[in-house]
């Protein structure tokens, strides 16, 4: 099946290792095949990783785009274990990561960091109002 693609004028996305940009009209796209896809609402640059969890999603997208994880193994892994030593808290949504990293679905990593950046704007939004901690009501 393939998969549909909507793209709004001047929008960009991944595929595989080619950056696409869209025109001045709205464009419907169809794609198949096994290519690593991103839009542009989810992808990082090293400018936008401006936080410790953004630079663990942005190692994860080249890891996902260039569907290796041997290039950026020991970035990434000292990326998470400062995340993990500065807020012991954000372990099980690492153990997710490294889950999906390791069965080879770097894409469900994405999506994992993705939550693990919305909780690290938790915490620093929290340490910025001086709360004790984030709602564990979800």
């Amino acid at each position: 099946m393939a998969l549909k693609v909507e793209l709004k004028p001047g929008e960009k996305m991944i595929i595989g290792n080619c950056v696409i940009t869209n025109s001045d009209q709205r464009t419907k796209l169809f794609l198949e095949g096994s290519a690593p896809i991103l839009r542009e609402k989810d992808i990082l640059t090293p400018a936008t990783a401006d936080t410790p969890a953004k630079s663990v999603y942005l190692a994860i997208q080249i890891m996902y785009v260039d569907q290796s994880t041997e290039k950026l193994q020991r970035n990434y892994f000292e990326l998470v274990n400062d995340i993990i030593r500065a807020a012991p808290s954000t372990l099980p949504l690492i153990d997710q990561i490294n889950n999906e990293i390791l069965t080879g679905d770097l894409y469900k990593a994405l999506k994992i960091a993705k939550k693990l950046i919305e909780y690290e704007r938790g915490l620093l939004s929290n340490a910025a109002s001086g709360s004790a901690g984030l709602s564990t009501d979800g």
